[in-house]
């Protein structure tokens, strides 16, 4: 404890401190059209990056969509404005957010709309990493809330805000959801905004925590009256404590789909090398499993091993398998 109260102590805010941080969090004053609109570009861009970047399965692109997304700005305003008791401040910023999160879903849906290609909401790993978020991925957005409010209170470790970015995705789990609206896929969309929202609170909490404790409405000289924040900080560990419920409910769903997905590459290793099979995939869904092999001959045991699959699991399950044959080619 005595290293946390001293770490606190020798980055406390002061009051000359106040002005560059304003500045750089709060869309007002002179600059506040040229802030706005240099956001507004920046989202624009991020979107376009972002979701073609989950279209094409290309993690290099999507980072560099998360570099330059600015959307976590008006997000770390909302927690300043909560902690220094101007909710005011807060509710604007937290429009903002609005406005963007909005905005990001509407152009990745039409982007998505208007693709020509083929989507593999199942295949892409880009959906697939962001559609089933877990309680893991709360603590992780938690520590990179944290990290995120102390390197924008502190101007000499700013540099360290894209290694944020990249770590607390905001804007591609939003391309996903519009990606996903666009091809009716409403269990992608859900899973990709709750893994917003899990960030989104985390930020919020992180980032209100570490402002207060920091001394930033003591350094800002505002007298805090009533109980609006209290109430404020409230409703975010509220809005934190719901998301757990669903958070918790995927994360054992993950878990027994990977324990699903080890025992059935065993069980079918085993099997195929009875019936001289070539595994070449074997794929897990829910309750759906599907195998494809190469062979000489088709298998002849393929029911009885389907029964030991339901059987070792202990629930049905549709299992399917595709055989294709290996052809010789002889130069004459």
């Amino acid at each position: 404890m005595g290293l946390i109260k001293t770490v606190v102590q020798d980055n406390m805010f002061r009051p000359e401190d106040i002005p560059a941080f304003e500045r750089k969090l709060f869309f007002e004053g002179a600059k506040r059209r040229l802030s706005i609109e240099r956001f507004v570009i920046l989202l624009l861009l991020a979107t376009i990056i972002a979701a073609y970047g989950v279209l094409g399965d290309s993690t290099a692109t999507v980072i560099g969509a998360m570099i330059i997304a600015p959307l976590m700005t008006p997000i770390m305003a909302t927690a300043a404005g909560v902690a220094m008791g101007r909710l005011d401040r807060a509710v604007r910023a937290l429009l903002t957010v609005g406005a963007g999160v909005t905005g990001v879903i509407a152009l990745s849906w039409l982007i998505g709309a208007l693709y020509t290609g083929v989507i593999s909401y199942d295949g892409n790993t880009q959906i697939i990493a962001r559609v089933s978020p877990r309680l893991l991925d709360l603590i992780v957005a938690l520590a990179s809330g944290v990290a995120g409010a102390f390197a924008m209170s502190r101007e000499d470790v700013a540099d360290s805000l894209p290694g944020v970015a990249i770590s607390i995705s905001l804007v591609p789990p939003l391309c996903v959801v519009g990606i996903g609206l666009a091809g009716g896929r409403w269990d992608v969309a859900q899973g990709a905004l709750l893994l917003f929202i899990t960030n989104f609170f985390s930020i919020l909490l992180a980032g209100g925590v570490i402002f207060s404790l920091l001394g930033l409405s003591r350094a800002a000289t505002v007298e805090i009256r009533g109980t609006a924040r209290q109430k404020a900080f409230g409703l975010i560990l509220v809005g934190v404590f719901l998301i757990t419920i669903p958070l918790g409910i995927t994360s054992r769903q993950v878990t027994r789909d990977t324990w699903t997905q080890f025992q059935v590459n065993q069980m079918a290793n085993d099997w195929a090398k009875e019936e001289r099979l070539d595994i070449r995939s074997v794929n897990v869904h829910k309750e759906f499993v599907t195998i494809l092999a190469v062979s000489e001959h088709p298998p002849t045991s393929f029911p009885q091993f389907a029964s030991d699959l339901e059987t070792t699991l202990g629930r049905p399950l549709t299992v399917t398998l595709e055989v294709a044959p290996i052809q010789l080619y002889v130069d004459p």
